[in-house]
């Protein structure tokens, strides 16, 4: 039988729990800090220069369109005060004829939360429908100023939300760049344990990188939603204006990130199956891998490099191109099949790789030895 203190969380867990939860802190200090301006800001605007009473909507409209996901923003705002809108008038409408109770209330979430999806597929218009709909039913009386009310008080806490973001703004390409960097970190990372595991003949080592690559998805998810955030505040703050064209080349390298880890994980899957099957393997294969993930770590030294540092795209480019030239068939010659996948999961991961780089999809494909007689795209030497 297990004892009380197994269960218990060892020091250097609770410490590592602690660190992480301040790096969370640190990471939406800026969001929580916007939030919290714009919600009183937004509660100054409809007391004292609008003249509501008690706007308590104006607040909640601010935090809820700014949120600490820094991604479409914007959109969330257009759809608060659509929903608030929709919510309001369709409540207004029903209850003013049929009265106010239980099945009213059903009647009217369901209403204005169809119209809501017929209208936009967002969740927050949707959800602010119908919970406008319910105040209607509930607290605000029907054929009053109650309802025209709450959509100016939306308006306000939305409006306000946006010139937080303008004025104060959270750099657009900082945080993306980040998340990139650390996702070519992990990238690296495997490929490095992928490389031990082959050649020393070993499971674990890749079932660690399996493991790892796997555990990725979110991470892309963030450098989606971050770098969505940023196009937009490099619309609406004129102190971010010059950061588009950056902003834009971090852009580009989204997809291919996104496909380099899934190539990875394929590779990694299938490397775990050839060292299972005792399969024979050329050196010179894990040696590329090795190169590889070597590679990958200038790669992520150029997404964190300021402009006019080194490395840059063309010197990333010309590591992965020395990986690319390597990448002839005749090291596969006599494999099987596991190792020609993982060979053809090495080379289609160097075009993803060379296009985080910079380069064209078609020129990252030519700078591979062709596999073929007459390959579609002409190789570079």
């Amino acid at each position: 039988m297990a004892s009380v203190s197994s269960f218990r969380p060892s020091a250097s867990s609770i410490k590592d729990r602690a660190r992480k939860s301040v790096r969370r802190l640190r990471t939406s200090a800026l969001p929580i800090l916007q939030c919290a301006l714009a919600a009183g800001l937004a509660w100054w605007v409809a007391t004292t220069v609008i003249g509501h009473h008690s706007p308590f909507f104006a607040p909640i409209a601010a935090v809820v369109s700014l949120g600490l996901s820094l991604g479409a923003r914007l959109r969330r705002s257009f759809e608060l005060v659509a929903g608030v809108t929709v919510g309001i008038g369709i409540g207004d409408l029903i209850i003013s004829g049929i009265g106010s109770g239980p099945w009213q209330i059903c009647l009217v979430v369901v209403l204005a939360m169809s119209v809501a999806v017929l209208l936009n597929s967002g969740p927050i218009f949707s959800m602010q429908a119908g919970n406008s709909a319910v105040l209607v039913a509930t607290l605000i009386p029907p054929g009053g100023t109650g309802g025209i009310d709450r959509m100016i008080d939306a308006l306000v806490g939305g409006l306000v939300g946006i010139a937080v973001v303008a004025i104060i703004p959270t750099h657009p390409v900082r945080r993306a760049r980040k998340d990139a960097a650390a996702i070519l970190t992990t990238s690296s990372e495997v490929l490095a344990l992928v490389a031990d595991g082959l050649r020393a003949n070993d499971p674990e080592p890749i079932v660690k990188a399996l493991r790892k690559a796997r555990a990725t998805q979110s991470a892309i998810d963030g450098l989606r939603s971050n770098l969505k955030g940023g196009q937009e505040i490099s619309r609406i703050s004129p102190l971010y204006w010059n950061t588009r064209p950056r902003l834009e080349r971090l852009m580009a390298t989204a997809d291919p990130i996104d496909n380099a880890m899934r190539n990875i994980r394929v590779l990694s899957r299938r490397s775990l199956t050839l060292v299972r099957d005792d399969e024979i393997l050329d050196p010179r294969l894990v040696t590329q891998v090795e190169k590889l993930s070597k590679a990958v770590e200038v790669l992520r030294e150029m997404i964190l490099a300021e402009p006019g540092e080194q490395p840059d795209q063309a010197e990333a480019a010309r590591v992965l191109r020395s990986v690319a030239k390597e990448l002839k068939p005749a090291i596969v010659e006599t494999a099987g099949l596991s190792a020609t996948v993982v060979f053809a999961q090495i080379r289609s991961l160097v075009v993803d790789l060379l296009q985080v780089a910079g380069m064209k999809r078609i020129s990252a494909i030519a700078t591979l030895p062709p596999t073929v007689e007459k390959p579609a795209y002409q190789p570079e030497h």
